[in-house]
């Protein structure tokens, strides 16, 4: 019998084994043991102002809090990039940026030129961004920024054989300049961020460090830097030796999905545990576990009042919106005010605690910052910087719309079907 073999039937083939190799990776990727996370409510016996909070988070988390910081509060886009593309041009020996989103004209080109004005005067640039958050970016920079010599790492680029980690985004966002001063916060180097709120502007928060606590997001960077390059930074270029520059104790927490790592949610989860009075959450997008919500009605239960403030019809991601709300029940019932920003979108990650705990950073209060992307958060302990952070919250509170219980029965059926829909069948992966 004579064979034939058709290019049909040889794309079918190689089509099939696609679709085994897909179903094998997700099956590997699933059935692989991950490390259990904390699940059994949290009894402290420390508050946050009591020493041995800094102390028992320090040991449980495995970051030590560091003194002799300073830290400035930069509320707009238009400071937030006037003061990175400041420092960035004041660069004399190295630079490293971690970010997700990075595209636009009117600040991810000014930020590319920077960079490789940098690097064309011997600064030593390593920029590392998500791939998937920088699919919109031109080109054009990639080039302008490689040929003038920036190191360029685009994270979990799609290949045949890391599949299984494609949904582990990094979502930091870091700058570093001399190992002298450093950026976080949740603002991206993306265009929705540069007009101011009134004219649609995102409402973010980011912070410019000093002090010894540089180092520490140095090596927050240098984590996924090894993870992306296989390259290990070390030497004065990159660490420079620790001054004093203020009175602020910082903690770095950063989160690795791959390693189980989840230091950021432990950190929260201790931190609510160990409140007294007050607690204020801001997030862009608040979708947590069943955990965390048990953790913050047994502290309002105790009689701890909260806060929750997350975007409202101006979120840029609706459907996340409606599986929020469908989760408000037990908040709600427990007494938890739900707030949701008007002027535009409120992108904002920020929880504060007893106005003496704050921790800011990249990290959302959802499934997706807790469980599958790289973050990393600062926590900050000082009863100064906890009142300032309060009085920018409360003055966004003053933009919003507290949702009562009534109105959140009242939903359309559509959005409660969809809430649930979204919230069983991907909530794993928001």
């Amino acid at each position: 019998m004579e064979f034939t073999f058709s290019l049909k039937k040889l794309l079918l083939y190689i089509f099939g084994l696609l679709v085994l190799y897909v179903i094998a990776t997700v099956l590997f990727f699933v059935a692989t043991p991950k490390e259990k996370r904390v699940t059994v409510p949290i009894e402290t016996v420390f508050s946050v102002t009591d020493p041995g909070f800094k102390m028992e988070s320090g040991i449980l988390t495995g970051r030590q809090w560091v003194g002799g910081n300073n830290i400035e509060v930069l509320s707009s886009g238009l400071e937030i990039f006037g003061a990175m593309l400041e420092e960035i041009e004041s660069a004399e020996t190295s630079i490293t940026k971690d970010t997700y989103n990075f595209w636009g004209d009117n600040v991810a080109r000014p930020v590319a030129e920077a960079l490789s004005d940098a690097a064309l005067r011997g600064v030593n640039v390593h920029f590392l961004m998500d791939y998937v958050g920088s699919v919109s970016a031109d080109v054009e920079l990639f080039v302008t920024m490689e040929d003038a010599g920036v190191e360029v790492q685009r994270w979990r680029r799609p290949s045949w054989y890391q599949l299984a980690r494609f949904n582990h985004r990094t979502h930091r966002k870091l700058l570093n300049i001399d190992g002298r001063v450093a950026f976080i916060g949740g603002a991206n180097t993306a265009d929705p961020w540069l007009p101011d709120v009134e004219d649609g502007g995102f409402k973010d928060y980011h912070f410019r460090i000093t002090g010894p606590a540089v180092n520490e997001l140095q090596g927050a960077f240098s984590e996924n830097w090894v993870s992306s390059r296989g390259e290990l930074l070390v030497g004065e270029r990159y660490y420079a030796e620790p001054d004093s520059t203020g009175d602020l104790y910082i903690q770095v927490a950063s989160s690795h999905p791959r390693e189980g790592k989840q230091l950021v949610r432990k950190s929260m989860l201790y931190a609510i545990a160990s409140a007294d009075e007050s607690i204020r959450i801001g997030s862009a997008y608040f979708f947590p576990d069943r955990e965390f919500i048990k953790a913050l009605t047994r502290a309002a239960d105790r009689g701890v009042r909260i806060k929750i403030l997350t975007p409202g019809e101006e979120i840029d991601q609706n459907y996340l919106r409606i599986a929020s709300h469908y989760r408000w029940d037990k908040l709600l019932d427990a007494g938890i005010e739900m707030y949701e920003f008007q002027p535009s979108m409120y992108h904002a990650k920020m929880m504060i605690v007893d106005d003496y705990f704050v921790t800011v950073g990249s990290t959302n209060f959802d499934n997706r910052s807790f469980r599958l992307n790289d973050e990393t958060n600062i926590n900050i302990l000082s009863e100064e910087f906890g009142t300032l952070m309060a009085s920018y919250y409360d003055e966004d509170l003053l933009q919003s719309e507290q949702m009562t219980r009534e109105e959140w029965e009242n939903r359309p059926i559509w959005q409660k079907a969809a809430g649930w829909l979204i919230s069983n069948v991907m909530g794993s992966y928001l």
